[in-house]
């Protein structure tokens, strides 16, 4: 397959995306299920198919809107959050906890498997290695890239509730009060402060500065330690 060719860009974008958000949500479903919330499995959401996960916006525009602002240095994107209610979990209060970090978990342990996978490269078709290298690479960044964010510690996102978990009440319940807010939060975060950066001739990307940089030197970690 010819690697500057569009088929062979998209399909090393979109394989990983959907792979690594659709982990991401059944792994929440799936611990939820576990420790006593069957919302997420009555649903159908503890699968995966990737149809039961993926969200317009968040799957396939926001990563596109990504890749287009940064050269295609840089994308990241999300599934349509899988139900859960926190009271039905056995231990509300720890349970949530456990929940939220399944996803950034499943995330960071797919892409050490990803890593691990280059050392199969070479069994493949000498024609399919450059794709099959392209996918796990992005697969690798990608899934560091949704494990990172998804932990910084603002609601909704995974890192919000565990935040919200483990703080005193008195610290914890104002946090909470910012889930309405937090998603415009983190999209004027995203697109218009590196917009305004450019404007006034500073550098405002905060994603790249708490997400692209760790998940990079992580991605790096990764791959010395499982030897490639």
């Amino acid at each position: 397959m010819d690697e500057q060719s569009l088929i062979f860009k998209i399909s090393t974008w979109v394989l990983p995306i959907v792979l690594a958000v659709t982990l991401h949500e059944a792994s929440h479903g799936w611990v939820a299920w576990k420790l006593g919330d069957d919302t997420a499995f009555s649903a159908g959401r503890v699968s995966f198919n990737p149809l039961k996960h993926i969200d317009p916006f968040g799957t396939i525009l926001l990563p596109a809107l990504l890749l287009l602002a940064t050269g295609g240095k840089m994308s990241f994107g999300y599934a349509k959050p899988v139900p859960v209610n926190f009271w039905a979990l056995n231990k509300p209060r720890r349970d949530m906890v456990l929940v939220a970090l399944a996803g950034p978990g499943s995330n960071l342990i797919l892409a050490i498997i990803s890593a691990a996978l280059f050392h199969t490269i070479e069994w493949v078709p000498r024609d399919v290695q450059p794709w099959l290298a392209a996918n796990l690479t992005m697969s690798i960044l990608f899934n560091l890239i949704l494990c990172i964010f998804n932990m910084i510690p603002i609601p909704p996102l995974d890192g919000g509730r565990v935040a919200v978990g483990i703080l005193p009440p008195s610290l914890a319940q104002p946090l909470a009060r910012l889930e309405r807010a937090g998603f415009a939060i983190i999209l004027g975060a995203l697109f218009l402060l590196p917009w305004l950066g450019n404007y006034v001739g500073l550098d405002l990307n905060i994603f790249m500065w708490i997400v692209g940089i760790p998940a990079f030197e992580l991605a790096g970690f990764i791959i010395d330690m499982v030897g490639f």
